[in-house]
């Protein structure tokens, strides 16, 4: 009698077993495909805002990046230079070209998107010091500037 009770007792604590890992994977299953499914819908949100921002420029303060920041890693995993023409955008897919403006001299320089920025309040890009140089923003820090979606 007693053999039995032990087997049936083993039978259940096995199906038991089973069953919690028949749940895990499940669970685990239903994890990967909502994680695809959001990073989808990721890629899809950055097409389409890169679509829709290309049809109309963007106006706001800029501002460039300090030398303390030159040699740090940067969001997309790249190293910042000062003197490549990058820029730190809060929500443009990475690798995207932007024409930024100064609207008071009228200078323009290419920019690609590396980073996420800027984290300071009313501003709308931080460019590289080579960038800030070349349109004259260095001096004061800060300027009015146009962006426009190149690509």
């Amino acid at each position: 009698m007693t053999n039995r009770f032990l087997c049936k007792s083993t039978v259940i604590e096995a199906t038991a077993a089973v069953g919690k890992s028949l749940q895990r994977t499940a669970f685990l299953a239903l994890y990967l495909v909502l994680a695809v499914f959001l990073s989808m819908s990721g890629l899809l949100r950055a097409e389409e805002q890169l679509e829709e921002n290309a049809a109309k420029p963007m106006v706001g303060i800029a501002s460039y990046y300090g030398a303390k920041f030159n040699g740090r890693l940067t969001a997309s995993g790249e190293i910042y230079d000062e003197n490549e023409m990058t820029a730190a955008h809060r929500s443009l897919p990475f690798g995207t070209q932007l024409k930024v403006t100064h609207l008071k001299n009228g200078r323009s320089v290419i920019v690609r998107v590396n980073d996420r920025g800027p984290y300071a309040r009313g501003r709308i890009i931080d460019v590289s010091k080579a960038a800030a140089k070349e349109i004259g923003l260095v001096r004061k820090g800060v300027a009015r500037v146009k962006l426009l979606v190149l690509e």
